[in-house]
């Protein structure tokens, strides 16, 4: 009887493993990660992600289009997202497109909202006024 039981047990526990080994061989995944070499960014984004007012403006002075997407986005995005203030008044002052989206879609204001960036938010408002 023990023998019995034992080898039910066993063929149960392998038939069961077999099951879920070709459930999990079937499961296939739709999400998809992209690296990205920080080179890839423009050096004109950068000086924006970092708050470099002076850099930035150096950059304008040398002809640097302040609506050139890198690595599909504005520079205005990367001064929304990352909170800096003064880098978007700058920005703005020279011409940036306040409604300019990147290649997901989303506008500077969104992008300030989803990082809770709410000085760059009061900039873009005051700026949307004009």
């Amino acid at each position: 009887m023990k023998k019995t039981i034992f080898t039910v047990a066993a063929v149960s526990m392998l038939a069961l493993s077999g099951i879920s080994a070709n459930e999990l061989k079937t499961i296939e995944t739709e999400a998809t990660i992209e690296m990205v070499s920080p080179d890839d960014l423009s050096a004109f984004c950068k000086a924006v992600m970092q708050g470099d007012v002076d850099t930035v403006k150096k950059f304008i002075e040398l002809g640097e289009d302040v609506n050139q997407k890198s690595l599909g986005k504005a520079p205005i995005h990367y001064a929304a997202r990352y909170n800096k203030a003064e880098v978007l008044k700058v920005l703005i002052d020279n011409g940036a497109d306040l409604k300019k989206r990147c290649d997901g879609g989303m506008t500077a204001m969104k992008y300030a909202e989803l990082s809770h960036a709410k000085d760059a938010m009061a900039v873009l408002k005051a700026a949307m006024k004009k």
